[in-house]
């Protein structure tokens, strides 16, 4: 068990407690069941999947939770079909026992959709950053424009040319 000392970053830092926290609570992870197993993916600038082998499942018997920042798979299995048809399994191999599998998302990150077909269940997820927190250039005022009090305007955006008032 290893707890990191950010009492350094704290002073320069402001926000960023939630971070801190899931670092710290990596050992949470360490115990938990690798069942079933999954694959998580970038399958573009702010798009992400995550596949789960979900072999003997019907998509009945799963259920996926988005909270903030929280996506939760649970998968319970329904009662066995060949027990009630009068059929006696012999051997049983394909695991299907109950679990429970949780992901940390980031603020913006979205569950856009679920799909399941041949065993896998695939969520694809996607960053979705508001307008307002994108980065902006500010127009930086000089000399009589700053003395008239009129505000700079922030209409640029990255990959442009910066426009510097004179």
């Amino acid at each position: 068990m290893r707890n990191y000392d950010f009492a350094p970053l704290w002073r320069s830092s402001i926000g960023f407690d939630r971070m801190f926290d899931l670092i710290n609570n990596t050992q949470l992870l360490e115990g938990q069941d690798h069942y079933p197993p999954y694959d998580i993916v970038r399958t573009g600038e702010d798009a992400y999947r995550i596949s789960l082998a979900v072999a003997g499942f019907s998509p009945d018997d799963i259920t996926v939770t988005a909270q903030q920042n929280l996506l939760t798979v649970a998968g319970r299995k329904t009662e066995e079909k060949t027990a009630t048809s009068g059929q006696d399994v012999l051997y049983r191999g394909i695991s299907a026992r109950s679990f429970e599998r949780k992901f940390s998302l980031e603020d913006h990150v979205e569950v856009e959709k679920a799909t399941h077909e041949n065993g896998l269940l695939q969520i694809d997820l996607v960053r979705r950053i508001p307008e307002a927190m994108k980065p902006r250039r500010i127009d930086i005022a000089t000399g009589r424009d700053a003395r008239k009090g009129e505000k700079p305007k922030a209409v640029d955006r990255p990959g442009e040319e910066m426009r510097i008032a004179s």
